[in-house]
């Protein structure tokens, strides 16, 4: 049980994140049938799939901190030692914390010091603090996945790359060694 329980945990982002995609995807196919066939069209549906979009984006951008892949400037590897590309990676990925940490005080200070009460949805009438608790919600966990990759990297050894660029480093590979067969030949 406490197996399963954290290993639902690890992957939290991704199951939000598949929830979301097929809830607003199912509201956006019925309103697209219930305008086509019926002629009408509910009034709350497109807000709803617009805020569980935003959701969705939020917590896929922490879903990719924690397979360590979202976009970086690499290029400037390739031009120094290979034992600063560890020390310069950590240095950003603590920037990147500090600005997290930043931003979800900004935003908790916001949600529930500066939001006026009447602020609600047009069409739903819900309170926008609840849209905007993404923020500090989605900022944590990927501050949490940045510092469990840098342990995983730093701490364990273990390699955590973006499953792209990692299947770009094995093409590149298999091409250099091709074209070592070929210069053989």
């Amino acid at each position: 049980m406490g197996k399963k329980l954290l290993y639902v945990l690890d992957n939290i982002e991704s199951y939000i994140c598949r929830s979301l995609l097929a809830i607003f995807v199912c509201l956006l196919f019925m309103q697209i049938l219930s305008r086509q066939f019926f002629g009408y069209s509910f009034s709350w549906n497109e807000e709803l799939s617009v805020y569980l979009f935003v959701w969705f984006v939020f917590f896929g951008a922490s879903y990719a901190a924690k397979l360590a892949a979202h976009n970086r400037v690499t290029f400037q590897f390739k031009i120094m030692p290979a034992f600063m590309r560890p020390i310069l990676e950590f240095i950003s990925d603590m920037i990147w914390v500090a600005f997290n940490c930043y931003f979800i005080y900004l935003s908790v200070d916001f949600i529930f010091n500066k939001m006026l009460p009447f602020n609600k949805s047009q069409t739903l009438g819900i309170h926008m603090k609840y849209f905007y608790m993404v923020l500090p919600i989605a900022f944590t966990l990927m501050t949490i996945r940045i510092l469990q990759v840098n342990y995983y990297k730093l701490i364990l050894g273990i390699d955590i790359r973006d499953p792209d660029s990692q299947e770009l480093d094995e093409l590149q590979e298999l091409e250099l060694d091709l074209s070592d067969n070929d210069n053989k030949k």
